[in-house]
């Protein structure tokens, strides 16, 4: 009789266990792995970053608006990086979502002339939608003052960076976030100072503390240069260490910043924002980095 019981108790075990395993939960109810799936096997199953999400919200400045890529002085989404409907641009969101879908679930909460101080409030607006994928530009006013001292300091740019995580956070705590690195701006001055126009419309005023006296090469004006410069690199180093900090951010390693860009990719009507070219690159290399197998090393 004792046998019998045990041998009874035996088949009750396996048979529960079963059951349990089918469920694909444990007798706890957490999200630990069923019996006989290793943790490493339960990570690749589900793994955190989602390469297709199905909605795009995207925060930021000028360039993610479009500005000046179509007409003088105005914006125009509709050929944004991010979020725009474009044939000539092919946005992340279309080649994410596909173009019927970009339109019905992508929305752009980018402001012409936003600096990082803008951005928790532009992320607000964002997480109502309740994206999926949020994309974030953001970094190259804080650079682009009336001096270089004037230049948003280090480590307010990281508090302002850090309180837009947390805001979406604190509402979206599974929405996964790309990260584009401020630009080049001492490319775009090297690039655009060969077009006399270009020189002619940057006077108007555009980015002073990289642009003003674009001829002048004297030790004070390359110094100028070079300290806006090296703010925009201290950006993309905060922006790299505030998303590393969070398991459902990528970063583009510096893609944006790395890339290339010539006067083709300058809008010709201020030769400093991003033409309908310089946006197709700009979506390339976020949709290259967001359905990556792995976030850049």
């Amino acid at each position: 009789m004792r046998n019998r019981r045990r041998r009874s108790r035996a088949v009750i075990a396996v048979v529960l266990a079963a059951v349990l395993g089918a469920a694909g939960c444990d007798a706890m109810g957490d999200d630990s792995p069923a019996p006989g799936v290793t943790k490493a096997r339960a990570t690749r199953a589900a793994p955190v970053w989602d390469r297709t999400p199905s909605s795009i919200a995207a925060v930021g400045d000028s360039i993610t608006r479009g500005f000046d890529a179509c007409t003088v002085l105005s914006d125009c989404p509709e050929v944004s990086w991010a979020t725009g409907t474009s044939t000539q641009v092919d946005s992340l969101a279309v080649r994410l979502l596909g173009r019927t879908k970009a339109a019905e679930n992508s929305w752009n909460y980018a402001v012409t002339g936003a600096r990082m101080a803008d951005l928790p409030g532009q992320m607000a607006h964002a997480v109502a939608r309740r994206p999926q994928l949020v994309t974030v530009m953001a970094g190259a006013n804080d650079a682009c003052r009336a001096t270089a001292s004037a230049m948003t300091p280090v480590d307010d740019f990281r508090a302002q960076f850090e309180e837009a995580m947390s805001t979406l956070r604190e509402a979206l705590p599974k929405a996964q976030v790309y990260v584009a690195s401020v630009p080049n701006l001492k490319r775009l001055w090297s690039q655009g100072r060969t077009n006399p126009l270009g020189k002619q419309v940057w006077k108007l005023g555009i980015c002073p503390s990289m642009l003003s006296d674009a001829d002048d090469l004297a030790a004070a004006a390359t110094l100028r240069r070079d300290r806006v410069q090296q703010r925009v690199e201290a950006y993309n180093k905060v922006l790299e260490e505030v998303c590393a900090k969070d398991r459902r951010c990528r970063f583009d390693g510096g893609a944006v910043f790395d890339y290339e860009f010539g006067t083709d990719q300058l809008s010709h009507w201020d030769w400093f924002h991003p033409s309908t070219d310089g946006q197709a690159r700009l979506a390339a290399i976020a949709y290259r980095r967001v359905t990556a197998d792995e976030p850049v090393a």
